[in-house]
């Protein structure tokens, strides 16, 4: 059973009087960490509620420690899915501008508290929403507390001490979903160090993604998935990124193809940048 589920705008707006059913307002950039708070009080999906990359889907960042986007204490995280009124049995929609990444960080953390059903990503986002003409709203609703309970599932995870380890087989499926030219090092906007995880393969999360903002169809994807595990089971798949966002994307993606999922390093490059004995890498 693929634990990735897409749906679309008008499927949304058909069940939006549904009482077991929870939106949450992903929007967030990087560049400007108030834009989406900001954006949500101007308009957003009717009955949507705003979930904070920094201050909601992450935990307290220790510098010189952690990555740009810990991930947040599980018991934290718990009770704030309860403040937003998320039970067992919620039906949960995740939307951000339209790309997924930051809707992807959420599905991840439902999925690491033991959430497997009834979670969505808002296919194309809020893009495709307003595309389809469909309503938004400044209006805020009253919520009801709700009861989710879960525990944090630590296979999915793998810390830069396992993964060190692991470099020295020339076929691990590593895959690093940044874009190319910060992955060579060539350029790095955010981060003190530029390059790579040595053995790593780009596997750009913008490359799930049809010219529309869509995810591609599932064999597309399998396809895509294919190449870069060169034969390996999906299991043994490592994912990474900048900080432990997009790379949840690329783990979305992987479970929308049919594959099992793999294990996420969290910390990703902003966090094993800080250990000067870790090894980099730059080019291709």
């Amino acid at each position: 059973m693929a634990l990735a589920r897409l749906i679309s705008p008008q499927q949304l707006a058909a069940r939006l009087e549904e009482p077991d059913l929870v939106i949450l307002d992903c929007r967030f950039a990087l560049d400007d960490p108030g834009y989406g708070a900001r954006v949500y009080r101007e308009n957003h999906i009717p009955g949507a509620l705003y979930a904070d990359l920094e201050e909601d889907l992450s935990g307290p960042v220790t510098k010189g420690v952690t990555g740009r986007h810990p991930l947040p204490d599980p018991h934290i995280f718990v009770r704030r899915l309860r403040g937003w009124g998320v039970d067992n049995d919620s039906q949960v929609v995740l939307y951000d501008d339209g790309q997924g990444a930051f809707a992807a960080r959420a599905w991840w953390l439902l999925l690491w508290l033991g959430k497997r059903d009834g979670v969505y990503l808002l296919d194309g986002g809020l893009a495709a929403w307003r595309a389809a003409g469909l309503a938004q709203t400044t209006a805020e609703i009253a919520i009801t507390r709700g009861d989710f309970h879960g525990e944090a599932d630590d296979s999915l995870l793998i810390d830069a001490a396992g993964l060190a380890t692991l470099l020295d087989d020339p076929q691990l499926p590593l895959l690093d979903a940044r874009g190319l030219p910060r992955f060579r090092g060539e350029v790095e906007p955010i981060d003190p160090v530029a390059g790579h995880i040595p053995g790593a393969q780009c596997a750009a999360f913008t490359d799930n993604l049809g010219s529309d903002g869509r995810f591609l169809p599932a064999e597309q994807l399998h396809q895509r998935f294919a190449a870069l595990l060169r034969g390996r089971p999906a299991e043994e798949l490592v994912a990474y990124c900048g900080s432990g966002v997009t790379a949840c994307h690329n783990l979305f993606a992987l479970s929308l193809a049919g594959y099992p999922l793999g294990r996420l390093y969290a910390g990703s490059w902003s966090e094993w940048i800080n250990d000067s004995r870790h090894p980099i890498a730059t080019g291709d």
